[in-house]
C-alpha cells in the first residue's frame, strides 16, 4: 500500500518561498502519477500540479509560473517548490497518486482529485503578514 507523509508547510509572509515534501513508502512511486492539492477553509480540495510517470507535468492557473513540481525517484519522494507565495494560497496541501494502471495519464492529466486514489494527512500552508 502506497502511503505519504508530506512536510516542509508553515508560515511565510506574502512574497516568500517554501518547498514541500512528499515522502513515499510501501511503492516505487515510478509507476504512478501524481500531484499536489490543496484544501481551503470552506472551499474544495482542488488539484495545484501533477505530474505523469513520464514527467509531463500540469498546473493550475492560479499558480502557474510561481509553483513547480519534481520527483525524485530514488529517494522516493515528490517537491513542490512554491515562491511569490500569496495569502490566497493559505491552505492544507496533500499530495496524492494514482497506479498507471488504474488512469492513464490523459485521464488524470487536469488534476482533478477524485482522480487521485492515495493520499497524505497534509501540512499546513500560511502565507500572511
Amino acid at each position: 500500500q502506497l502511503q505519504f507523509v508530506e512536510s516542509g508547510g508553515g508560515l511565510v509572509q506574502p512574497g516568500g518561498s517554501l518547498r514541500l515534501s512528499c515522502v513515499a513508502s510501501g511503492r516505487s512511486l515510478d509507476y504512478y502519477h501524481i500531484g499536489w492539492f490543496r484544501q481551503a477553509p470552506g472551499k474544495e480540495r482542488e488539484g495545484v500540479s501533477c505530474m505523469s510517470s513520464g514527467d509531463t507535468r500540469t498546473y493550475a492557473d492560479s499558480v502557474t509560473g510561481r509553483f513547480t513540481i519534481s520527483r525524485e525517484n530514488v529517494q522516493n519522494t515528490v517537491y513542490l517548490q512554491m515562491n511569490s507565495l500569496k495569502p490566497e494560497d493559505t491552505a492544507v496541501y496533500y499530495c496524492g497518486a494514482v497506479h498507471v494502471t488504474a488512469a492513464s495519464w490523459p485521464m488524470v492529466a487536469s488534476c482533478a482529485p477524485n482522480k487521485y486514489d492515495f493520499w497524505g494527512q497534509g501540512t499546513q500552508v500560511t502565507v500572511s503578514s
